[in-house]
């Protein structure tokens, strides 16, 4: 039975690597998938998913006015296709998690998204809280603080190390800016 799935994380915990892993393994068995990844985020290259250690594969990208049912059709009409695996879904708007959703449920195709769960302020992401709301699973992908506990949230810092309290919600690329931390250690760094 297929189902909407959301694989969610703080920056730096391997989503990418998770994803391509998934899709890999579907290949190795013969089966086709469909790659999508935001359009906004081209730091691998435009149509890339490329993880932090090295791994990448091409993929279609989707921006915010997409209709993501009529693109997975349209993927369908070319051949068989057994699974479709988001990128950068935080990105997503609310309709693009139902057409998503309409998928699994109107084409009985798995939908597998990775993404953020919340940016730097501690605010969910639009795709990520649609997600969140629809999705049939949920998966952490869990990576640690540097006190060794879960981190769950993710602080913004400037050239001195201090974290940023404002800004806007998106800043593609600048991963050294971004440290994942346990809700403790960022409520200290954001004096919350």
């Amino acid at each position: 039975m297929a189902k909407l799935y959301f694989n969610y994380s703080t920056m730096n915990a391997g989503k990418s690597t998770v994803l391509l892993q998934a899709a890999h393994n579907y290949a190795e068995r013969g089966m086709s998938t469909y790659l999508l990844t935001a359009r906004l985020d081209d730091r691998g290259g435009a149509g890339r998913i490329v993880s932090r250690i090295g791994i990448g594969q091409d993929a279609d990208t989707f921006g915010p006015d997409d209709d993501l049912f009529a693109r997975i059709e349209a993927r369908l009409a070319e051949g068989a296709c057994a699974c479709v695996f988001i990128d950068e879904a935080q990105f997503l708007s609310k309709d693009q998690v139902w057409q998503l959703a309409r998928a699994v449920d109107d084409l009985g195709l798995p939908v597998m998204c990775y993404g953020l769960r919340v940016d730097f302020l501690g605010a969910l992401f639009p795709g990520s809280a649609a997600l969140l709301a629809l999705s049939d699973e949920m998966r952490e992908i869990r990576t640690i603080c540097h006190c060794g506990k879960k981190a769950t949230m993710v602080i913004r810092q400037d050239a001195e190390g201090r974290a940023l309290k404002g800004g806007a919600q998106v800043q593609i690329g600048g991963n050294e800016t971004y440290v994942s931390l346990c809700r403790r250690h960022w409520r200290e760094k954001m004096d919350a």
